[in-house]
């Protein structure tokens, strides 16, 4: 393993998804990250749906009062954007190494000095706070991220989605000259505080596009994110991914990456997540569905389809009744009484399986919904049966399977839960999760950190779940008082709270 994130929460040694989330130094499969740089556009997916017109309407550019801004590809900027200038971020290339090369962002003095009156701003609890703050600095990342969030539970979701871009440009207008969007070789470090602003914005504004009607724009920043740390995949974009592709109806590409993870990467064992294991079943099916496909290559792809689908349901039962019920569906007496798709189903899961079944379950019950693809969901449900009373030997190697593994999930697993917002995923996390500080701008911040020489702040967890704050050698430069508003905050949650602490390495 390269990142102590993925060994966070007492992993066994033979666990399966610390395996899942770690391809290894050898597996970088760069080809499923290839794309080209317009389809990170929404606009380009939208004039497809609706043509030009429909999309850009009778729209002029206007010469008059108009503002210059520097042309990038992620986001588009509005005449309405205060006017931009460099908010104290830069990126610095660290190395190069076998074609890949590794990035950071950087943060300069008074830039830092700005996120310590943000935390200020947080601590108040008072988005009047934050509000100020961006009249003074506009482009500050993390007012920007933590404003969208204020934003969006007042269900103004155009503003959000407009704190965000704001977040893009800025990043954008900082990043290196070799900094490539679509190559899929450029790495950027999550232990890094500095680099995790970027993921967030990223992920925030992939959401906003699928919510938006734009699931092939959003694929690409899915697979923009995961590029940028394929080994250890910190916001864990495996688990999306899949449900992404079957949005965009891209079923070859989704069939063809779970084939070359599994066998280039033998190690990775895409099958032992319950989002792959149906999706995949679900993808074979549609392709069985067309009406140009051959009728015998039709006839191959769903017996591959039932045979995957049966397999799931023998190796993650929970999902059935969980799946039926947000469908809106009423199982048949044979199937409620039956002792393997029972209750018992889901109490005997273990914690981390559960979390992840929850979690497919919330976030793709709508493609379930087809009446195509729920009588063939039946068809399987009643042959699994009929396997399970002949006593077919699968069923008890899952269920030991099960049992042996999936004991806990790896910090980043939680990190996605967290970052979904799937009401049934994260009522299923542990309480060593749900029960520590937990920030937005930062959710579940790794255990382990990489501190730059000019990094002000950042936040760790440490072994007994309380935040810590890492001060670099700057604020002893400078001669800070080491009893800092930050200080007297972390203080006021935490009478034992001592700066002098030393932090996680």
């Amino acid at each position: 393993m390269t990142h102590s994130d993925v060994r966070a929460g007492s992993l066994a040694p033979l666990f399966p998804l610390e395996c899942v989330f770690s391809t290894g130094p050898h597996c970088h499969l760069c080809c499923h990250f290839l794309y080209f740089i317009r389809n990170l556009n929404p606009e380009t997916e939208l004039k497809r749906y609706f043509g030009a017109r429909a999309v850009l309407g009778d729209q002029r550019p206007r010469q008059r009062n108009r503002q210059f801004h520097r042309s990038t590809w992620m986001t588009s900027p509005k005449d309405s954007w205060p006017r931009f200038s460099r908010p104290g971020i830069s990126m610095t290339l660290l190395q190069s190494k076998d074609g890949i090369h590794y990035f950071t962002f950087e943060h300069s003095r008074d830039y830092q000095q700005i996120q310590f009156k943000f935390l200020d701003a947080v601590e108040s609890m008072d988005p009047n706070n934050i509000v100020a703050l961006l009249q003074l600095n506009p482009y500050h990342i993390d007012s920007l991220l933590q404003f969208s969030d204020v934003c969006r539970m007042q269900e103004d979701q155009e503003m959000a989605r407009d704190f965000i871009g704001r977040a893009l440009y800025s990043f954008e207008c900082a990043v290196h000259p070799l900094f490539s969007l679509t190559s899929g070789t450029s790495r950027l470090d999550y232990l890094r505080p500095e680099n995790r602003a970027f993921y967030l914005a990223l992920y925030k504004h992939m959401m906003f596009l699928e919510k938006r009607g734009c699931p092939r724009t959003a694929l690409e920043y899915c697979k923009l994110i995961l590029s940028l740390d394929p080994d250890s995949d910190p916001l864990c974009m495996l688990l999306i991914i899949d449900f992404l592709m079957l949005r965009s109806r891209e079923y070859e590409s989704l069939l063809q990456l779970y084939q070359d993870w599994e066998v280039k990467c033998e190690h990775r064992n895409l099958f032992q997540l319950p989002n792959f294991a149906f999706s995949t079943a679900l993808c074979y099916f549609h392709l069985s569905q067309q009406e140009d496909m051959d009728p015998e290559e039709s006839h191959k792809q769903r017996c591959k389809a039932d045979q995957m689908l049966q397999n799931a349901l023998i190796m993650f039962p929970g999902v059935l009744m969980p799946l039926l019920d947000l469908c809106s569906v009423q199982p048949d007496a044979t199937v409620t009484s039956h002792a393997f798709f029972g209750p018992k189903s889901q109490i005997m899961q273990p914690p981390a399986l559960t979390e992840l079944t929850a979690l497919y379950v919330g976030r793709t019950y709508n493609l379930w919904r087809e009446a195509p693809v729920m009588l063939w969901l039946e068809e399987s449900v009643k042959e699994v049966l009929r396997r399970v009373d002949a006593k077919d030997p699968i069923v008890d190697d899952c269920q030991d399977k099960r049992q042996q593994r999936y004991r806990s999930a790896p910090r980043n697993i939680h990190r996605h839960v967290l970052l979904s917002e799937i009401k049934e995923a994260t009522s299923s996390l542990p309480l060593e999760v749900t029960t520590q500080p937990m920030m937005s701008f930062d959710p579940l911040a790794p255990i382990s950190i990489v501190q730059s020489k000019m990094t002000l702040i950042s936040w760790s967890t440490n072994k007994h779940n309380q935040m810590c704050v890492c001060v670099s050698a700057y604020r002893q430069h400078t001669g800070a008082s080491t009893e800092s508003t930050l200080a007297l905050f972390f203080r006021s949650l935490m009478p034992n709270f001592n700066l002098q602490v030393s932090c996680v390495d």
